[in-house]
């Protein structure tokens, strides 16, 4: 296993990206699994740290299978894997459901986490997204098709560990894509940390006061 938990995964994806230390950078992690990892990131860069707030749409009877995801806005930006909607079966009426209760989900994580702290600008600046890893790539998909609406002047994807497909798929999204371990039989992100338990709220919440809210101009 290449990681002893998400902080050194964060530590050595922050020597991966040392090139962007004292540029204008904005580090965004994708709660909670992201969010150690890309702390190390922000220490490193010493760059501010914002949350993105996705969540994935699961399949009805297979709630690990994404059929999309939603990210949080006064707009909500969703999207659809329609090639696994398809091979689910799952209805309109389903999707919709589902979206409504993780669109739920996002604003009370929204009021745990955020609270009234602004959240970061990363137009003209570059912008980083970060997770623990990457499976099938829908949750993420979402988070960097919003970031990029933001309009930063470069968009980095920067993961510990992702599988092949989906990170492959990523690239057209963004303008550079760090990630440390591929590896043909991805399996589960899990195994390539020893230390892999679940995060709480409150972790969550600790991490974000250790860097300083920026309000904007």
């Amino acid at each position: 296993m290449p990681f002893a938990d998400r902080t050194e995964a964060g530590q050595k994806l922050a020597q991966a990206l040392l090139q962007y230390k004292g540029q204008q950078v904005c580090v965004y992690a994708l709660p909670r699994g992201g969010v150690p990892v890309a702390a190390e990131i922000a220490d490193a860069l010493g760059a501010p740290l914002d949350l993105l707030l996705v969540r994935k749409i699961g399949a009805p009877m297979h709630q690990e299978l994404a059929i999309g995801a939603v990210v949080d806005g006064g707009a909500p930006i969703v999207v659809r894997n329609e090639e696994i909607i398809r091979m689910t079966g799952t209805s309109e009426e389903a999707f919709l459901k589902i979206e409504k209760r993780e669109l739920a989900e996002i604003e009370r994580r929204r009021k745990r986490f955020v609270q009234d702290r602004p959240p970061l600008n990363p137009e003209g600046r570059i912008a980083i997204v970060v997770d623990d890893g990457i499976a099938t790539g829908a949750t993420m998909r979402a988070a960097l098709r919003a970031t990029r609406m933001r309009k930063p002047k470069k968009l980095v994807l920067a993961v510990p560990v992702g599988a092949p497909d989906s990170i492959e798929s990523l690239r057209p999204e963004v303008d550079e894509v760090v990630c440390l371990e591929s590896p043909a039989d991805l399996g589960a992100i899990g195994y390539y940390y020893t230390d892999f338990h679940q995060l709480s709220d409150d972790d969550v919440v600790t991490t974000l006061k250790r860097f300083p809210a920026q309000h904007p101009a």
